[in-house]
C-alpha cells in the first residue's frame, strides 16, 4: 500500500526530483530523467537506459561510473516519452556514440525507437540493445519477444563497464548483445502493488498462493501455485532456470551469477535464507558462483515477490561484471577519480515553434482546443473503469495514462491557441504532450494520431469533412505501421480501423461530417466491445492472452470513447 504521496497525477516528478536532490553527488536533473553530474577524464561512449518509475533502484538509481550516464524516466510503469528519451541521450552524449538499453516492452521500444531515429539525422550514432530475460514471456523459439526484468542490471553493468574501459560503441553494442544471450530470468510474486491514490493492488493472489512468471509492472503471474519454503522455492528457481541455458554454455564448471532480487516488500533476511539454498544448488550442479548479488535491483514498487536471475559468463564477461561502479543504487569497487559537470540543455529542444496561420485555420484550432477539453474530462471519468479492464491481462495503468496524456494535450492546445497557432500547430503541440505525459504504447500512438490528422488539416486553411476523413485514414495507416497491429490482435486498431473506413465511406457518400462521425463512432462502439472475444496477442497482455477473452480491449474502448465526446462536440 502506497501511504506517502501528494497528487498522485505529479508522483513520478515529485519522485524525480527528490531523487536528484539527495543523489546530486551521482546525478543531475535534465528535462526526461537525470544524466551523471561527474565525468571521467576520457571521453566515453555512453550509456542510456530507461523505463517507467516504480522499480527503483532501475533506472535512475543505476547512472554513476561503471554502469549508466543517463536515465530516461517515465511515469509509473509507463515508458518514457521519445522527447525525454532524445533528451537524456542528447545531453549524455561525449561524441563516442550512445547505447540504448532497456527491457523490451512495445511502449519502451516505440518511443526509444522514435528517439533514436531522430538523434540518428542529427548526427548522433545511437544503437540500441534490448533487455529480453524473462524465460516465462514467451518460448525459447521466440526469445526475441521476451520481456525485460531483472536481467537488466546484468546487460547494464556489463555495458556500462566496457564504456568505461574505453571500448568503442561496436565493442560496447557487442559485449551489451552477448550479456542479455547469457541472461535468464524468472519471478514470483506473494502479492501486486498498489499504486498511489489507489485502493486496491492491480492484482490479487489467494491467501497461501504464489504467482509464477510474473512481470514487473503489475501485471498478473501466468500460473499460479501453493507457496513453497524458502528452499522450495529456490529450488523451483534453479531447476527452471537450468532447464535452459544459453548456448554454449555447459553446466560443469560454468562461471555463473546469481542476482536474487527482491520487488519490493519482501525483506533482505528473507532474500538470504532463499539465497542460502540457491548457492548451494548451483555449487551441487558443478555451476562456479562469481560476485552474486542479494537485494532490491529492479523492483515493482510495493509488490511482495522475488525473481533469480543468472548471468552465465565467459573471461570478458566475468572481467566487465568484477569491474568498479559507483551509483546511487549500485556499488562495487574504487573507481577512478571524476570531476564534477554541469550538463546544459538547449531550450530550443524544449520548445515547438508556432508559424504563420489563416484566420479559418486559427478557428479551427480553437474548435480542436475545446475537443480535447471534453476529451480529458470524459477519460477523467473513465480512468478507473479503463484501468480495471487493463488489470485483466496487463498492468493497469491504462486509465491513468489516458487522463495524463489527455490533460496535457488539452493544456498545450489551449496554450498553442493563445500563440496564435492553427490547426496543424495545436495538434502538434497537443501531440508531443500527450507522448510526454503519458508515456507508453497508447502516448506513443495518440501522438501519432494527432500529428497525422494535423499534418492533413495544415495551418493554412478552415478543413472541410473530406481533408478530416483524409487525415483519420492517414492516421490509421500510421499507427498499423507504428505499432505492427492489425485487426484481430486485440488492440485499439480493432476500432480505429472500422471507425477511419466508416467515416471514409460516409464522406464519399455526400454525408456531412457530424454524420459520418456519428455512424462511424456507433461502428467503433461495436468493434470495442466486440474485442471481449479475442485474445490479446501483442503488447504486455500477449503473456496473458486467454485472461484476457471476456473483457475488451481498454485501448478500444478508450478510443471509442473519444470519438463519441468529439461527435458530441462537432454539434
Amino acid at each position: 500500500m502506497t501511504r506517502l504521496f501528494n497528487d498522485p497525477a505529479a508522483f513520478a516528478d515529485e519522485m524525480t526530483q527528490g531523487f536528484a536532490d539527495a543523489a546530486s553527488r551521482w546525478v543531475q536533473r535534465i528535462p526526461g530523467g537525470v544524466v551523471r553530474s561527474t565525468r571521467s577524464e576520457d571521453q566515453q561512449v555512453a550509456l542510456v537506459i530507461g523505463g517507467g518509475s516504480g522499480h527503483y533502484p532501475a533506472f535512475g538509481g543505476l547512472v554513476g561510473p561503471g554502469i549508466a550516464h543517463g536515465a530516461a524516466m517515465g511515469n509509473l510503469f509507463a515508458s518514457p516519452s521519445a522527447h525525454q528519451v532524445y533528451s537524456v541521450a542528447k545531453a549524455a552524449d561525449q561524441g563516442r556514440g550512445v547505447l540504448l538499453s532497456y527491457g523490451n516492452y512495445a511502449g519502451d521500444v516505440l518511443h526509444f525507437t522514435q528517439a533514436q531515429d531522430r538523434l540518428n539525422a542529427e548526427g548522433h550514432d545511437v544503437r540500441t540493445v534490448l533487455v529480453t530475460d524473462d524465460i516465462w514471456s514467451a518460448p525459447r523459439e521466440r526469445i526475441d519477444q521476451r520481456r525485460g526484468i531483472a536481467g537488466d542490471l546484468a546487460v547494464f553493468k556489463v555495458a556500462g563497464a566496457a564504456a568505461e574501459a574505453g571500448y568503442d560503441l561496436d565493442g560496447v553494442e557487442r559485449v551489451a548483445r552477448l550479456a542479455n544471450a547469457r541472461t535468464r530470468s524468472f519471478g514470483v510474486a506473494f502479492s501486486g502493488c498498489t499504486l498511489p491514490g489507489a485502493d486496491a493492488p492491480l492484482f490479487e493472489v489467494p491467501e497461501g498462493r504464489m504467482a509464477v512468471g510474473l512481470g514487473i509492472h503489475g501485471e498478473p503471474g501466468i500460473d499460479e501455485v501453493d507457496i513453497p519454503t524458502a528452499a522450495g522455492l529456490a529450488e523451483m528457481f534453479v531447476t527452471k532456470l537450468l532447464e535452459e541455458l544459453p548456448d554454449g554454455v555447459s553446466l560443469g564448471g560454468a562461471r555463473v551469477v546469481p542476482i536474487l532480487n527482491g520487488l519490493g516488500s519482501v525483506k533482505y533476511e528473507e532474500l538470504f535464507v532463499v539465497y542460502r539454498t540457491v548457492h548451494r544448488l548451483l555449487a551441487e550442479r558443478g555451476a562456479v558462483v562469481v560476485e552474486p548479488e542479494v537485494g532490491e535491483l529492479c523492483t515493482s514498487f510495493d509488490m511482495a515477490g522475488c525473481s533469480l536471475t543468472l548471468l552465465w559468463l565467459d573471461e570478458e564477461l566475468e572481467t566487465l561484471w568484477t569491474a568498479p561502479a559507483d551509483t546511487p543504487g549500485y556499488r562495487k569497487g574504487s573507481v577512478a577519480p571524476q570531476r564534477h559537470v554541469e550538463v546544459h540543455v538547449d531550450a530550443a529542444d524544449e520548445e515547438q515553434p508556432i508559424g504563420p496561420a489563416s484566420d479559418e485555420s486559427r478557428a479551427l484550432g480553437r474548435a480542436i482546443a475545446d475537443g480535447l477539453d471534453a476529451v480529458a474530462g470524459a477519460l477523467d471519468d473513465a480512468a478507473d473503469d479503463l484501468g480495471r479492464m487493463d488489470q485483466v491481462a496487463g498492468d493497469g495503468d491504462h486509465g491513468i495514462g489516458m487522463q495524463r496524456g489527455s490533460r496535457a494535450a488539452r493544456d498545450a492546445a489551449h496554450r498553442a491557441v493563445d500563440g496564435g497557432a492553427g490547426a496543424r500547430t495545436v495538434l502538434a503541440h497537443a501531440a508531443e504532450a500527450w507522448s510526454d505525459k503519458a508515456g507508453g504504447t497508447s502516448g506513443a500512438i495518440w501522438a501519432e494520431i494527432l500529428r497525422t490528422v494535423g499534418e492533413a488539416l495544415g495551418d493554412e486553411s478552415t478543413a472541410d469533412a473530406a481533408a478530416v476523413a483524409t487525415g483519420v485514414t492517414a492516421a490509421k495507416d500510421a499507427v498499423m505501421a507504428f505499432g505492427k497491429a492489425k485487426v484481430g490482435d486485440k488492440t485499439m486498431v480493432d476500432a480505429m480501423v472500422p471507425f477511419a473506413d466508416a467515416l471514409a465511406a460516409a464522406v464519399a457518400g455526400g454525408r456531412g461530417l457530424a454524420d459520418a462521425w456519428d455512424r462511424a463512432t456507433t461502428g467503433a462502439e461495436g468493434a470495442a466491445q466486440g474485442t471481449a472475444d479475442l485474445v490479446a496477442t501483442l503488447g504486455r497482455a500477449r503473456s496473458h492472452g486467454e485472461k484476457s477473452i471476456g473483457t475488451p480491449d481498454p485501448g478500444a474502448v478508450s478510443f471509442a470513447l473519444v470519438c463519441r465526446t468529439i461527435h458530441r462536440t462537432l454539434g
